[in-house]
């Protein structure tokens, strides 16, 4: 099937009907995405947009773990790369696992309400999905509107436990509060997804541009580059050339009411929004004292909603926060989605892609 997740969308595939070889698995996966006449970016020959945020995956299948009930693992298939990434998770896509579920018998709806733990097998962590489905069938109609996707739909409310240090080992992987790269402050955070923060200001850059601006700035994408290769070994991700993490992100004081307005690099594109959990590790930091944050940052006077600003909107992140230690811990992240079936039906994979031996 293919499902809208917030403001991404994908493909969603059981488990069981992909082969279990690994590379047979992603050779499938990159010509239902892409095709088989390699990649030019366009995609032309398969099902994806030519973006990375429609360039996506999801295998989903019952849960053998206890604490679970579905098992989720994202692979972002890399644009032009004729490659695959498992490296982090999407929470866009994550929106429409517990749908998709429902939609192809592997969950049974609940009336008026379907509540899910989800196991996010890229970060070894648990989500408990809740979505609608009045009278025991998956309800997509609603007044919920997030930023980043056009019109109304119904609430997919996404509640993450234990997310720091998810891809990183730490919620600060180097060890520092801020560390220089290549001479400019940043901060190295994962709380669900590696983000490197960096002032625009540091660049001479106001952090407002819009995003096909800072795409057509070629010495900032180089030295942002720069730093990201840098920050990819210290944050104990090793050689990142080729993967899409960390991601990122230019900060500078909100603007319309949020907490720091953001421009953010998934890896050498500006996003024209902002992820799921790229936004939690960006409010995180802001809620850290002493990140390069402190000083840009409006916080909340009340309450635990931080208000995450970027080029489309804002994507609103609660956060439950212990701040009794020398340093807050994070506990719980809440994340208002949305979720649409798009379509279902037959993806066809030419017979030399699942085996070798044929043309």
């Amino acid at each position: 099937m293919q499902l809208r997740g917030g403001s991404s969308k994908g493909l969603y595939f059981r488990s069981a009907d992909l082969p279990a070889d690994p590379a047979t698995r992603d050779r499938v996966l990159i010509a239902a995405m892409c095709g088989i006449g390699g990649d030019d970016k366009r995609q032309i020959d398969g099902l994806g947009g030519a973006d990375p945020l429609t360039s996506k995956v999801a295998i989903v299948g019952p849960s053998m773990r206890d604490d679970a009930d579905l098992d989720y693992e994202f692979v972002q298939v890399v644009v032009g790369g004729n490659a695959t990434d498992r490296t982090q998770n999407c929470g866009n896509i994550l929106a429409g696992v517990v749908p998709f579920a429902i939609e192809s018998g592997l969950l049974r709806a609940g009336d008026p309400e379907t509540h899910a733990r989800v196991y996010l097998v890229n970060s070894e962590s648990i989500c408990e999905v809740v979505v609608q489905t009045p009278q025991g069938r998956m309800g997509y109609a609603g007044d919920a509107r997030i930023d980043g996707a056009p019109g109304t739909a119904a609430p997919v409310v996404c509640n993450y436990f234990d997310t720091a240090g998810s891809a990183c080992g730490s919620l600060l992987p180097t060890g520092n509060l801020v560390d220089t790269i290549v001479g400019v402050l940043v901060t190295c955070i994962d709380n669900g997804m590696p983000v490197v923060l960096l002032r625009a200001s540091d660049f001479g850059r106001t952090g407002y541009e819009s995003p096909d601006q800072l795409n057509g700035d070629t010495e900032l994408k180089t030295k942002l580059e720069r730093i990201r290769l840098q920050a990819g070994q210290l944050m104990n991700l090793g050689d990142v050339a080729k993967k899409v993490v960390p991601k990122m992100s230019l900060i500078a004081p909100p603007r319309a009411g949020g907490i720091v307005s953001t421009r953010t690099f998934i890896p050498h594109v500006c996003h024209a929004a902002i992820g799921v959990l790229g936004a939690v590790s960006v409010a995180t930091a802001c809620a850290v004292p002493g990140t390069v944050a402190e000083g840009v940052t409006a916080l909340p006077t009340r309450g635990n909603v931080y208000s995450v600003e970027h080029p489309s909107g804002e994507f609103s992140v609660t956060l439950d926060i212990d701040s009794s230690g020398p340093l807050p811990v994070f506990r719980r992240a809440g994340l208002l989605r949305t979720a649409r079936l798009l379509s279902r039906g037959e993806v066809f994979i030419p017979a030399g892609i699942w085996d070798k031996s044929k043309d």
